[in-house]
């Protein structure tokens, strides 16, 4: 099966050696987004509902740019530097995804790249 690499502008560059997503048949995997704003490739700030919105954004654009929209998504991993921010995530997330949810991860962990609060990534299903 062919690979397709997806690649906008209206979410972050990668800052490594990977891509914004890749598709394969009518999956896409999209690859991590922490809450840099695609114009400064700056942190939107320590704000966590900022950060958590932000990251949510960056998704919907790699979304969109694979031809989906978060609605698409069957599996999301969410990373958290404070599990105690986890109430914030489910209600920002509220606002991104209606039912039916997809499937979810939450980890903790002890550090992220740039010193983000919060990462995710996803798993899209294209019809």
């Amino acid at each position: 099966m062919e690979r397709e690499i997806i690649n906008t502008a209206r979410a972050p560059q990668a800052i490594g050696t990977y891509s914004q997503a890749v598709k394969v048949g009518s999956t896409v995997y999209m690859s991590g987004q922490i809450p840099l704003d695609p114009a400064s490739m700056q942190l939107v700030g320590p704000d966590m509902r900022a950060q958590i919105s932000r990251v949510f954004d960056n998704l919907q654009a790699v979304a969109e740019a694979a031809g989906g929209t978060l609605g698409d998504v069957v599996k999301l991993n969410i990373f958290l530097t404070d599990l105690a921010h986890f109430p914030l995530v489910n209600e920002i997330m509220s606002e991104y995804f209606s039912e039916p949810y997809p499937a979810r991860a939450a980890i903790g962990v002890a550090a992220l790249p740039k010193d983000a609060g919060v990462e995710m990534d996803a798993v899209m299903q294209l019809d």
